[in-house]
């Protein structure tokens, strides 16, 4: 998608949505939603339909005017990040260079439209919503960077974060009294094992259930998926038995929706 409008000043807002419940939204991230003159949601293929809908529906749930009172909301199609190969980076650099330009050429088919920023020489406000918060384990704030012309402004409105929700749901502390923890992700715990220095890890972006990788004994799992969502599912038990159990589930659940996401923790236990 080619931009076909030159992109006017941009102040950009990016809004940490929690986990896609509306309860999750803090009432800066609502002041923020009504204060943008656009708002882009992505739109990632049929199977994940579903996520987009999410996004829409907090948008349906949380404004009140609509344009061109309230802010326009456009969906763009995201692109598609290339899988095979070794270059990981590469990969991602590539994925995040076509995010920016479908971002730019939404802007600018929005500007083309007759969108305008409400005040004489202000930015045109646009806001982004994030799932969780913008400041972890998220790329928007990379892609951001990349943006020609730069934005004028770059806001961040905090959002609650998966790993927030996960110890809620199963009502446990995230570390042991006085002792660190990591996040992590699967493709870390699988290629690199146990994280160093610590006994308590909670591991994102785990599309392939990396704790299989780890021998179970002295291992305690707690797992969430689709977390403050109605279909919100949660486990726990020692790694050996609630291992399987989990990845039964999920790969039920995935089918079912078409997507998932899940994070869990991993704790080691004394005996």
């Amino acid at each position: 998608m080619t931009a076909v409008h030159p992109l006017p000043p941009v102040a950009l807002t990016l809004i940490g949505i929690g986990t896609g419940n509306p309860d999750h939204l803090t009432r800066q991230a609502v002041t923020a939603m009504h204060a943008a003159d656009l708002i882009l949601l992505p739109h990632k293929g049929e199977d994940k339909a579903e996520l987009a809908a999410l996004r829409q529906s907090l948008c349906n749930a949380v404004l009140t005017a609509p344009a061109p009172l309230g802010p326009v909301v456009a969906g763009f199609d995201m692109p598609v990040r290339r899988s095979e190969g070794d270059d990981y980076l590469a990969q991602v650099d590539e994925w995040h260079a076509a995010i920016t330009r479908c971002w730019q050429a939404s802007i600018a088919q929005a500007v083309a439209s007759g969108l305008s920023a409400g005040t004489d020489g202000a930015p045109l406000r646009v806001a982004l919503l994030v799932w969780g918060d913008p400041a972890l384990y998220d790329s928007t704030l990379r892609i951001a960077a990349r943006m020609q012309p730069a934005p004028v402004s770059v806001e961040v409105v905090a959002g609650i974060t998966s790993v927030q929700a996960l110890a809620a749901a199963h009502a446990i502390a995230l570390n042991e009294i006085g002792q660190p923890f990591v996040v992590t992700t699967g493709r870390q715990l699988r290629d690199h094992g146990w994280p160093a220095g610590v006994d308590t890890a909670v591991v994102m972006l785990d599309g392939l259930c990396s704790f299989t990788t780890l021998p179970p004994d002295g291992l305690h799992l707690w797992w969430g998926a689709y977390l403050g969502m109605p279909q919100q599912m949660l486990d726990s038990g020692p790694l050996a038995e609630a291992g399987p159990r989990i990845q039964a589930r999920r790969a039920q659940a995935r089918a079912q929706h078409g997507w998932i996401m899940d994070i869990y923790l991993l704790r080691r236990t004394p005996g």
